[in-house]
C-alpha cells in the first residue's frame, strides 16, 4: 500500500477539530438540535451567533461525525445526542470546556517539558480552579458509567474503596448489588460528596467514610472487593507499593482488585488515550503514567496475582487482580 500523508495531517491538525468541539458545545450547538434538525440559520438563530461560524462549526463537526447532515439540516449523531445534548444523564461539556480553557493553554507550554523533563505546574484563579474541578469531575463521571457497565458486582458484599477522588465508581457498584456496602477511605479534604452522593443513588445505609493519607493509611477489614480508582499515578513507585500493600491487607483471600487507571502497553501498539494522559498529567502536574509491567510487578511484589485487563470506552482501563 502507497504512503499518504493523512494520517499525519489528519494527527498535526487535531487540535483545530478541538478547539471547534470545544467552541460548538460552549455556544449550545448540540443542545440546539436536542429537539430535532435546524438548518444553519435555525442553528444561528438559537444559538445567537452568527451563521457564517455556526455553519462552520456544524460543518465541522459533520467532518467529525458528530452530526449528521442532510438536505442543508444538520441532527444529532448517537454520541452527541447522549453526551454533548443535556438530555443525557452525562453532559461533557464541562469536561470540553475545560480541555479547551485549561488543558489546551498548559499544553502551550509542552516543549519546555520535553526538553527538560521538567513537569508543569498549573496556576490557576479560584474561579479556574473551579472550572478544573467541573471539568473533571464530569469526566470521572463518565469514567465511573462505563466501570459499572462494565463489570457485574453481584458477587461482592464488602467492598473498600481506597484513596479514590471521586464516589461514583462504588455508587454504581452498590446500585446494581443491594447487598453491596462500602467503607471509603479517602485522603483529608477529598471525602467532601461522598455521602452526598451514596444519598442521591438511594445507597447512604450501607456506606462507612473514613478519612486517612493514602499512602501511609492501613485499612485493615476483610473486604471481597476492593476499588484503587485514579489512585497509582498521583504517587511515587515506593509509595503504590505501600499501598498496594496495605489494600492486600484489608482483603481476604481470594478478593477482587479493580485498578483504574491509564496504563503505558508493551504491546505492539500503545492504546491512544492513555499515551495523550501520560502528556496530560506530566505536562499539568507532574503526576505519572506508569508502564503496565511495572504496575503488575508492584501487584506481584504485594500479594496480587493479575487477571485480565479491561478497556473502557473512553475512559482509562482497569487491571483486575485477585489476592493471593
Amino acid at each position: 500500500m502507497n504512503a499518504t500523508p493523512d494520517r499525519i495531517l489528519d494527527i498535526a491538525t487535531g487540535f483545530m477539530g478541538a478547539k471547534q468541539l470545544d467552541n460548538a458545545a460552549r455556544i449550545g450547538l448540540f443542545a440546539a438540535l436536542a429537539g430535532g434538525p435546524r438548518d444553519a440559520a435555525g442553528l444561528a438563530e438559537a444559538t445567537r451567533h452568527p451563521e457564517r461560524q455556526v455553519r462552520i462549526l456544524a460543518d465541522a463537526m459533520n467532518a467529525l461525525g458528530l452530526l449528521e447532515r442532510s438536505a442543508g439540516n444538520y441532527a444529532l449523531a448517537p454520541d452527541a445526542e447522549k453526551y454533548l445534548s443535556g438530555r443525557g444523564d452525562i453532559d461533557l461539556t464541562p469536561f470540553l470546556a475545560f480541555l479547551g480553557d485549561i488543558s489546551y493553554r498548559q499544553w502551550l507550554g509542552y516543549d519546555r517539558t520535553v526538553d527538560t523533563d521538567h513537569p508543569g505546574a498549573l496556576e490557576l484563579d479560584e474561579a479556574g480552579w473551579s472550572d478544573f474541578m467541573a471539568g473533571v469531575m464530569t469526566y470521572n463521571a463518565l469514567h465511573a458509567e462505563q466501570y459499572g457497565e462494565a463489570f457485574d458486582f453481584a458477587d461482592f458484599r464488602n467492598a473498600l474503596d481506597f484513596g479514590g477522588l471521586a464516589a461514583g465508581f462504588s455508587v454504581v457498584a452498590m446500585a446494581q448489588n443491594p447487598e453491596l456496602s462500602t467503607r471509603y477511605v479517602y485522603a483529608p479534604g477529598f471525602t467532601d460528596g461522598i455521602a452526598e452522593a451514596a444519598d442521591a443513588a438511594g445507597c447512604a445505609s450501607r456506606v462507612v467514610i473514613e478519612e486517612a493519607p493514602t499512602e501511609t493509611a492501613q485499612p485493615g477489614g476483610e473486604h471481597d472487593l476492593v476499588l484503587l480508582t485514579h489512585v497509582l499515578h498521583r504517587f511515587t513507585p515506593e509509595q503504590n507499593v505501600a499501598i498496594l500493600r496495605a489494600a492486600r491487607a484489608a482483603a481476604v483471600p481470594g478478593a477482587t482488585l479493580h485498578l483504574l487507571d491509564f496504563f503505558l502497553d508493551r504491546d505492539p501498539v500503545q492504546r491512544g488515550i492513555d499515551a495523550l494522559h501520560a502528556g496530560e498529567y506530566f505536562n499539568i502536574d507532574g503526576t505519572l503514567v506508569y508502564p503496565i509491567d511495572e504496575v503488575e510487578g508492584w501487584l506481584s511484589e504485594t500479594g496480587w496475582s493479575v487477571d485480565r485487563l479491561v478497556a473502557l470506552p473512553g475512559s482509562p482501563r482497569v487491571l483486575v487482580a485477585t489476592a493471593a
